[in-house]
């Protein structure tokens, strides 16, 4: 599905995209702190931001651009989230917006930004400037690495791949890169993620197929169960492709909208994985439910239980701690009807913990990536969920990280 050998290409892949990643001294490590990504041809925009009422001034700001429908760049920043700031820091992005506009020469209105780190801080001005101008100068089609790692925070990696699709016979290319690790929650996460497509669509419906994919990936992971000020997924299609323009919800639009879900699944299953701390990926399967939503809660009650996180990272055979989530996720749920088993070991079934092989459970435990399979036998909708475990590393992370 996803270009090992494009991997690197990340949103410079699509035809009609540059990007960059420069150092402006923002971070404290001295590391790549300012990302551009550019499309010299108008594209389309999309976008899905944070529901926290205390959202970052960036947020607003690009929620506005998102509402004109177009889009020629995206400015982020890592190392200051601009949130939490008042009038000055609305003022910081809008400039932000606008030093980006001059250097690229497009409208300000026309400039996503987007910032991460530390909340209460104002954003450097003159070293955003600085950045802003030096990334502009190093644009080029191989400059998504140094975008991509100007983004993160407490990741351990950048977040990136690339793909294509063939629509109406005309090959689509997509990229992305994106940021996550920690405050990590449905209804978006502490995440950037920026997509980019050379294909030609609908405004509309560039909207709507994300906030579809969205729902079937970003917010269908947790690390910790904390929602950021910041997190934003956008999406800029700028019709280099050549393809047909896709205006209405055919087997055309079909194509376009399962590639980006996959994009977002495989960006969101990775997040998860790289959770602050984390030593193993989760993946939490929910069938049998009265519907979608459901089948979430009861996955969602796992996924930020401490103590079933903390028994995956202790490599735990303690089965009644999932079983519990289960039992008081606020799903009704008939417990004689329900079949819980970690990786094909079933563990709970007709109401009653089986009387399952411990060493066997000990060694599905030790595994990096594990399978929950929650059967709840009461319909016939189902959700994925995807998380991670709860170590020692993710709690001094969090103690140090404004230090």
């Amino acid at each position: 599905m996803f270009s090992e050998k494009h991997k690197n290409a990340g949103v410079a892949y699509p035809k009609g995209f540059k990007a960059a990643g420069v150092r402006a001294g923002i971070k404290k490590n001295g590391n790549l702190d300012v990302a551009v990504i550019y499309t010299e041809k108008e594209a389309a925009v999309a976008g899905v931001f944070t529901k926290n009422l205390v959202a970052a001034a960036p947020v607003h700001l690009s929620k506005i651009v998102v509402g004109t429908g177009t889009a020629h760049a995206v400015v982020a920043n890592a190392g200051c989230a601009n949130a939490c700031t008042g009038e000055q820091g609305i003022r910081d992005a809008e400039k932000t917006a606008a030093i980006a506009a001059k250097e690229l020469n497009c409208r300000a209105d026309d400039v996503i930004v987007a910032s991460t780190g530390l909340i209460g801080s104002n954003l450097p001005m003159e070293k955003m400037e600085n950045g802003i101008k030096a990334a502009v100068k190093e644009l080029s089609r191989e400059g998504s690495v140094n975008a991509g790692n100007a983004i993160i925070t407490t990741d351990t990696y950048s977040k990136a791949c690339a793909t294509e699709v063939e629509i109406g016979g005309v090959e689509v290319r997509f990229g992305a890169i994106a940021k996550g690790s920690g405050m990590i929650r449905p209804d978006m996460a502490t995440m950037l993620c920026f997509i980019t497509t050379d294909a030609d669509i609908d405004q509309k419906l560039l909207q709507e197929a994300l906030s579809d994919a969205n729902e079937l990936s970003f917010n269908m992971i947790s690390v910790d169960g904390d929602m950021s000020t910041n997190d934003s997924v956008v999406v800029l299609a700028n019709g280099a492709a050549g393809n047909k323009k896709i205006v209405s919800r055919d087997a055309d639009y079909q194509k376009f909208y399962e590639t980006l879900k996959n994009i977002c699944t495989e960006i969101a299953k990775r997040i998860a994985a790289d959770g602050e701390g984390a030593t193993k990926f989760i993946t939490v399967n929910v069938t049998g439910a009265e519907s979608f939503s459901d089948a979430k809660q009861v996955g969602m009650a796992i996924a930020n239980s401490p103590l079933c996180k903390t028994m995956f990272f202790g490599e735990d055979p303690n089965a009644g701690r999932v079983i519990c989530a289960v039992g008081y996720s606020g799903v009704k749920i008939v417990p004689e009807k329900v079949a819980i088993n970690f990786g094909g070991l079933t563990v709970y079934e007709k109401g009653l913990v089986t009387k399952f092989n411990v060493d066997a459970m000990k060694k599905i435990l030790a595994a990096h990536d594990i399978t929950v399979n929650i059967e709840l036998g009461q319909g016939n909708s189902s959700a994925t969920v995807y998380t991670c475990d709860l170590s020692y590393r993710y709690v001094a992370i969090n103690s140090e990280y404004s230090t």
